[in-house]
Order: C-alpha cells, then sequence, then structure tokens
C-alpha cells in the first residue's frame, strides 16, 4: 500500500515537475495571456516625476514574450503609436528580463495625459485593449 502510495506521489510529482519546467519561462500567449489578464490594472503606470508625466510599460514589457505587439494612444490621439518590443532571450533563465538599455517609460509635459489607451497583440493573433484614466493609474 505504502509503495503504491509512493510511486503514485513521486509520479504526480514528476509530471507537474516536468509541466512546469516546460512552461516555466513565460514565452507563448498561452502562458502569459492568464497572467495579463488579471493584471490588466497593472499594464502601465503614471507618475509625475521632475516637472513631467512619465507613463511606463514597465509590467507589460516584463511579460513581452507571448506579445507580437504594444500600441497605445493618449487622449484618445490617432493613430496609436507603437512600443518596440525588444525580443526575448529564450536561452536564458530569465529570458523577458528587462534590458539596462531598453527603454521602460515615456516623457510627457506634466498633466497632459488624461486617458491612456494601450492594445497589445498576442503571438496567437488575439488581441485586448484596456482605456485608463490618469487617476487609476496615479502612482501617489
Amino acid at each position: 500500500m505504502f509503495n503504491t502510495l509512493l510511486k503514485t506521489t513521486l509520479a504526480s510529482l514528476l509530471i507537474c515537475t516536468t509541466s512546469a519546467s516546460a512552461q516555466g519561462k513565460f514565452l507563448t500567449a498561452a502562458e502569459v495571456k492568464p497572467i495579463l489578464n488579471a493584471t490588466k490594472a497593472s499594464w502601465i503606470a503614471v507618475r509625475e516625476y521632475d516637472g513631467q508625466d512619465l507613463l511606463y510599460f514597465s509590467h507589460l514589457l516584463a511579460w513581452r514574450c507571448g506579445l507580437s505587439g504594444l500600441l497605445y494612444t493618449i487622449n484618445d490621439a490617432e493613430p496609436m503609436l507603437n512600443w518596440a518590443l525588444t525580443p526575448c532571450n529564450e536561452d536564458s533563465p530569465t529570458p523577458a528580463a528587462i534590458l539596462e538599455d531598453q527603454a521602460i517609460y515615456l516623457a510627457q509635459p506634466l498633466n497632459s495625459i488624461q486617458t491612456i489607451t494601450v492594445q497589445i497583440t498576442y503571438d496567437d493573433n488575439t488581441a485586448d485593449t484596456v482605456t485608463y484614466a490618469r487617476k487609476s493609474v496615479l502612482i501617489p
């Protein structure tokens, strides 16, 4: 009885470990979409700093593996603008690490950002769009 339980437990652990290691790098839409859906309120942030509004994309950049595009607009300006996504280093233990020279924010005149619309496109060609009011993403 104990041997059977032990074998079943070990087999379950092996399956879980194999599954986690195969999926643990979060490189595809299937892996990042549930996280980004759960964290929509944190996709972007606005910070007033040194007489400017700084619009941060760092959360999305940290989950960029699995994304094929990132568009944004400020105050409903047309057209939406592209934010360049740096490639993920799939051979690294941290493939989505934000590199030192990678821009994570955009500077605008102080109090000029009132709304921000962000559209992400996943590598499976699905997209998600969210519009934020300044006060909902303003860092205190």
